[in-house]
């Protein structure tokens, strides 16, 4: 008989998960729908960065290209290990890099998952947009020292500096196009 996997709410209308999933993409709701069915199906207690970083690299086209193909085959075998086994030893605890000891959190999240949701959104604000996408969270995930998607990428040989300054030199190259086809007239 299997042991009964708790179960966290597939919903939780808290005011914290309004503010999160309620400023996404439809396809960056979808990662985060996938991330918890992840969770649950992998018995964890909460969303964490690497249920999000595994879900954005299997839906994602535009996260899995700031990567070499090799790394993108080497990172979901890995979390794929994970999932069937490896993450016993991250059930133990929260995933809690950065927290602030004391203060409440976001059902169903841990406190890095939630506080990246947070500033994916905020980077695609100062971008001059009102939804955050997929490299809005890869870009912060990568930079979230201690966290699990950066021991992840760690792990497996993937520099994160790296993926960040790819993401930047993104960016920049288009919001350079952006500027130059505004001052032609395209």
């Amino acid at each position: 008989m299997r042991p009964r996997i708790p179960r966290q709410p597939a919903v939780d209308h808290g005011p914290n998960h309004v503010d999160i999933e309620g400023r996404l993409t439809d396809e960056l709701a979808s990662v985060v729908a996938g991330a918890r069915r992840r969770a649950l199906r992998d018995g964890d207690r909460q969303i964490d960065t690497a249920h999000l970083l595994h879900t954005l690299l299997e839906s994602d086209p535009q996260v899995r290209a700031v990567f070499d193909g090799p790394q993108v085959a080497r990172l979901l075998g890995y979390l794929v290990q994970r999932s069937i086994g490896y993450g016993l030893r991250w059930r133990i605890g929260v995933e809690d890099a950065g927290a602030v000891p004391g203060a409440p959190g976001t059902p169903g999240w841990s406190p890095a998952a939630a506080r990246s949701m947070t500033q994916a959104y905020d980077r695609a604000v100062r971008r001059g947009e009102r939804l955050a996408h997929g490299v809005d969270l890869l870009a912060v995930l990568v930079g979230a020292a201690g966290s699990r998607a950066v021991e992840v990428l760690g792990n497996v040989g993937v520099d994160a500096g790296v993926v960040a300054r790819r993401i930047a030199r993104a960016g920049e190259e288009r919001t350079e196009a952006y500027v130059v086809g505004g001052e032609t007239g395209g």
